[in-house]
């Protein structure tokens, strides 16, 4: 997820109009992002649920290929593949590099001709109902994402032609409806009209009153970031198009899930027999073996009843930040082994918010024993869906030897340890302030090493010639803290602490020598500006001969002014021009 450093650094007091606050703009295509939301969900989908199965229509073309052989519907794919099927490599190169080959081999037609009964549309329907046949209701969820920017997709067909065509076509929406199908709409909105759900797809998806109101600032927020499948995929729309009536509509079945059964068996080692019966233990005894079975030892060494028991309740505040050890793991309900689990869960969950307490419980095995803290989280809800979901955080709580006293550094017996004045805090608050991001959420920052890993892998597989650049969104904001109001909170900061002298007291120690730390910073700048040197940087600029330049020549400049070196190549080019004034 990219992270804007202005909107998390973001003041009130801060001018909205500086050019910091000014992002990035794509002129992209419905088509283009359309196409890149598929391609980029086939990825996710290979790492997260690499057994779901996928169909991907186009609609309102020119040439057809469906198993019906009904006009105006295009289901796209590849050699060695069903229609409806687990994604592969080539599938994703494919798409890809659709948009290349589109106009040329499949076309639109840009909506119903008018005259013609041809309803797309209905069409595309029942090619997705009949791909989607396939699997049980038992064991698969069965989901039709229909992205389209057009409100009215008979707006050319007049009179009871018309009246005709909506009556079938949401007729064979109840049809999949009924045989377990669900259909979501993402509507795209053009620049110079907003999408009308009310024209037409409100009857389809069965909207009224206030949920036909929320439907369309939902719509946008999933537009944002929109899952497709079970992985969590984000597609990013804009207001501009070059194509106006293309649509796509995208078939999904979610893997199904079959049990695995396991057995044992003994063989004697004298006899070679199959030996019948549970295997029996022994415990000497003075001169007897008291013998055992399975059963009455796992019964001995058993400290509760279950996975999970619930011992008692305690006050929030007695759970304290440092009793977090490890990751925490996330609880939610299932009736899948008990009917009415669910039930109890709830109410146990709604008490525990009301009360705010949390729940001590016993987790783990005989070999391994745990505490485990149960912290109730209720579910926030923003325009474009569920944020938060309901349930329990599962706290492993430490064992007493893992608890360490804290113990204070003094500087010498005699010396009573430093306090800061009411302007040191003051300024330290401040400091925090600015520190702090806005709506900060855990989900807003992906893991940079499993990213990195993910990219590897789309390359070996897509046969790609350079991996994929990844953001560490995990470092620090160098762009977001060098704004003039987080700098000033930084410098007051500083000298409310150390005064004036602080640069120089840093890189004193001792009897007024430079420490090594200096020493190197030093012999680093002074390395800059000499290499710096041998560089006209302003032929280079006048020339567009910057990008030929590596990093590290770019970084001799930035080092010799004392600029940032964060970004990638292009930012520091950008970085340079701007301070040379071009």
């Amino acid at each position: 997820m990219e992270i804007d450093p202005d909107d998390l650094f973001r003041d009130d007091e801060d001018d909205p109009d500086n050019e910091l606050f000014q992002g990035d703009r794509k002129d992209d295509t419905h088509f283009h992002v359309a196409v890149s939301c598929i391609a980029q969900s086939l990825k996710t989908q290979i790492i997260n649920n690499s057994y779901d199965e996928v169909a991907i229509c186009f609609f309102n073309t020119r040439e057809k290929r469906n198993l019906q052989d009904l006009n105006g519907v295009y289901v796209f794919n590849v050699a060695d593949r069903e229609y409806l099927d687990r994604p592969t490599a080539r599938l994703i190169k494919e798409i890809d590099n659709i948009e290349e080959s589109f106009m040329s081999k499949i076309g639109s037609q840009y909506g119903i001709v008018s005259g013609s009964r041809e309803n797309s549309l209905y069409n595309v329907l029942w090619v997705a109902q009949a791909l989607l046949r396939k699997g049980s209701a038992k064991t698969a969820d069965k989901r039709v994402l229909l992205f389209t920017n057009e409100d009215d997709p008979f707006g050319s067909i007049k009179g009871v032609i018309k009246t005709d065509m909506m009556r079938t076509t949401l007729q064979r929406t109840r049809d999949a409806q009924d045989l377990g199908i669900s259909i979501e709409l993402l509507p795209l909105s053009r620049p110079d009209s907003d999408f009308n759900v009310s024209t037409f797809y409100s009857d389809l998806l069965g909207l009224k009153g206030d949920d036909l109101a929320l439907f369309m600032p939902a719509a946008g927020e999933k537009s944002t970031a929109y899952n497709i499948g079970t992985g969590e995929t984000s597609c990013f729309l804009t207001d501009s198009t070059l194509l106006k009536y293309f649509n796509l509509l995208i078939s999904h079945i979610f893997r199904s899930m079959l049990l695995i059964k396991t057995e044992r068996s003994f063989i004697c080692a004298d006899t070679g027999a199959l030996v019948q019966g549970s295997a029996k233990r022994f415990q000497p005894y003075k001169t007897e073996n008291i013998k055992f079975s399975v059963e009455e030892l796992l019964e001995i060494k058993r400290f509760s009843t279950g996975h999970l028991r619930l011992l008692g309740f305690k006050p929030l505040n007695c759970l304290k930040e440092f009793h977090n050890l490890r990751p925490s793991t996330f609880v939610f309900p299932t009736d899948e082994e008990l009917i009415g689990s669910t039930c109890i869960f709830i109410a146990l969950h709604r008490s525990m918010l009301r009360l705010k307490r949390f729940a001590v419980a016993f987790y783990g095995s005989s070999s391994r024993p745990q505490l485990v803290a149960l912290v109730a989280q209720d579910e926030i809800i923003s325009a474009g869906g569920q944020v938060e979901p309901p349930g329990m955080h599962m706290i492993y709580l430490p064992y007493s030897e893992d608890i360490r006293n804290t113990e204070e550094l003094h500087t010498g017996s005699n010396v009573a340890p430093p306090h800061a004045n009411d302007d040191q805090t003051r300024k330290a608050a401040a400091l925090i302030k600015r520190f702090d991001l806005k709506d900060f959420s855990v989900f807003q920052f992906a893991n940079p090493a499993l990213q990195r890993h993910y990219a590897v892998l789309q390359a070996l597989a897509l046969e790609e010639d350079e991996i994929p650049e990844i953001k560490d969104e995990t470092v620090p904001d160098e762009e977001g803290m060098s704004r003039p109001a987080f700098v000033s909170a930084l410098e007051e900061f500083k000298q409310s602490v150390y005064g004036d002298n602080y640069e120089e007291e840093n890189d004193a120690v001792g009897n007024g020598k430079a420490s090594e730390t200096s020493k190197k910073r030093k012999a680093v700048s002074e390395n800059a500006v000499k290499e710096s040197g041998n560089y006209d940087w302003v032929d280079l600029a006048d020339n567009g001969k910057l990008k030929d330049l590596t990093v590290t020549q770019l970084k001799y400049y930035l080092t010799a002014n004392n600029l940032p070196l964060a970004g990638k190549k292009e930012a520091l080019i950008s970085r340079i021009l701007t301070h040379m004034g071009k």
